[in-house]
């Protein structure tokens, strides 16, 4: 098996940022959207528009995010817009709520679970996407890369409740009522991802995911617990399977013993099995080669 070819660098800076994506030699075309978590409010581990605003300035890309399906203030687009004005995201490129007006279904083909994901509307509106995303831990997913990106983060409000609930309801009222078995829940998100990909096209995607800020929680918390480990760096592909299945790799092989309670988190809700429903899929390979910029 022909080995995936992930980028690395240990500097995170908006310099290297622009250099490791000009290192997957893909140029995305047309509009091209850029999906980031906006983060919740009180929160403070997000991706900042320091940091990647001049890399979606050079792509002339439009910030792409979806309400969320949890009681809090980016659930509703109105409170969704002002936490985007106040985190800087719509001081710097322009901004776009995926689902603030309706919402589109796409068919899951032999899915473990759904036979459909439910996206944003907006998501017809672009042309290319560069999926950019924070890694850290989950509380539910055990750790949030590209695959969760583009599985629970560009499902709509209903979309995100029907992968949570692996296909039971889009009830957002009735998530936590109807969790249902992990792995369920986890290839539910690969389901999904298959939909956007076969949607969009995989040549029409590439990811980017910053391993910063190393929290236990996600960005989606708004109190979540403070890094016990140092930041690792960037990693990109063309592969979101190998992308986040490096991401994991580096974390466990650390040498900082601060990994200890990422490391806890992700395994203890059997993260990597999103990676591996997600290549089951035929989404991507876990088999790569670490390819360098330093």
């Amino acid at each position: 098996m022909e080995k995936a070819k992930v980028y690395f660098t240990k500097e995170i800076t908006p310099e290297s940022l622009v250099k490791i994506y000009q290192a997957l030699g893909v140029e995305l075309k047309g509009r091209v959207g850029v999906k980031i978590s906006t983060g919740e409010p009180g929160g403070h581990n997000y991706l900042h528009p320091e940091l990647i605003g001049e890399l979606v300035r050079r792509l002339n890309g439009t910030i792409i995010e979806c309400c969320t399906a949890y009681a809090g203030r980016r659930m509703d687009p109105k409170e969704h817009w002002k936490a985007i004005e106040e985190h800087g995201f719509k001081a710097m490129a322009p901004c776009d709520i995926m689902d603030e007006f309706g919402e589109m279904e796409l068919p899951v083909k032999d899915g473990f679970h759904l036979d459909k994901d439910i996206v944003g509307e907006h998501l017809a509106n672009y042309d290319s996407i560069l999926v950019l995303s924070h890694f850290k831990g989950h509380a539910m997913g055990g750790f949030g890369g590209a695959l969760k990106n583009i599985s629970i983060g560009i499902g709509s409000t209903h979309g995100k409740t029907y992968i949570h609930t692996a296909g039971v309801t889009t009830e957002a009222a009735k998530l936590f009522d109807n969790l249902p078995p992990q792995d369920h829940f986890l290839e539910s998100m690969a389901d999904a991802c298959k939909a956007v990909i076969a949607y969009k096209g995989a040549e029409n995607m590439v990811y980017i995911n910053v391993a910063n800020r190393l929290s236990v929680d996600c960005d989606c918390d708004s109190h979540p617990a403070e890094p016990e480990m140092a930041d690792l760096g960037i990693f990109a592909s063309t592969d979101p399977v190998a992308v986040d299945q490096a991401c994991y790799d580096a974390v466990v092989n650390a040498p900082d013993p601060g990994k200890a309670a990422l490391i806890q988190r992700m395994n203890s809700r059997h993260g990597i099995h999103t990676v591996e429903a997600a290549a089951r899929h035929g989404l991507g390979s876990r088999v790569y080669e670490i390819i360098s910029l330093d």
